[in-house]
């Protein structure tokens, strides 16, 4: 829920000019609230086995998701269009919590997906895993360990940073098509905004 809670405030501070798709400013930042406050409510613990609280989880994911992703693609058409020197500046600005909120949202989804979600990780039966953890592997690790949300935000920071795994393996296909989703549009980011800021900046 901190997660969640930073990621709607990084979109709060993005300048309207790239928010003006998703709008009045207000509304995804609510939809996301209404939805993360019932689940804090419902499930503190996330410990709850529900396919309705699940839901509701992947839903607050999806919205936060989207809602970048629109943000994203709105700064890239005002940087390819050109813009003012001024303007230019708050654009380029404006990549850092668009590029921070990618590297959140995706480690959501590894959390939530991963296994059958965090609920299930807890049970002896859960599926097999979708990433190959170095504790995992490790002689010294504990045969019952398993992953939390600090080690799916390091994946996705590593994915976003390396544009490719570094110590934790994707095993299945979604997991795999994720994380190619997320070094794009980090990529994207880093390449295109970053080369423009050398123009507006420099």
């Amino acid at each position: 829920m901190v997660a969640v809670l930073v990621a709607v405030g990084l979109q709060l501070v993005l300048p309207d000019t790239v928010i003006s798709g998703l709008g009045p400013r207000w509304l995804v930042p609510t939809l996301e609230g209404v939805v993360g406050l019932a689940l804090l409510v419902a499930n503190p613990r996330h410990t709850v086995k529900s396919v309705h609280l699940r839901l509701a989880s992947l839903l607050l994911i999806a919205l936060v998701n989207v809602a970048n992703l629109v943000s994203l693609a709105e700064l890239v058409a005002a940087l390819v269009n050109g813009s003012t020197h001024a303007a230019g500046r708050s654009l380029v600005f404006a990549s850092v919590p668009i590029w921070l909120t990618n590297v959140i949202v995706f480690a959501l989804w590894y959390w939530e997906l991963d296994r059958g979600g965090p609920a299930a990780r807890l049970e002896d039966d859960h599926r097999a895993p979708d990433f190959l953890f170095p504790q995992m592997t490790a002689p010294s690790s504990s045969p019952h360990w398993t992953p939390g949300f600090v080690d799916y935000l390091y994946t996705s920071f590593t994915n976003a940073t390396a544009f490719s795994p570094t110590d934790t393996m994707p095993l299945t296909a979604w997991a795999k098509l994720l994380m190619m989703v997320q070094s794009f549009a980090s990529l994207l980011t880093v390449a295109l905004v970053f080369s423009r800021a050398i123009n507006i900046l420099g």
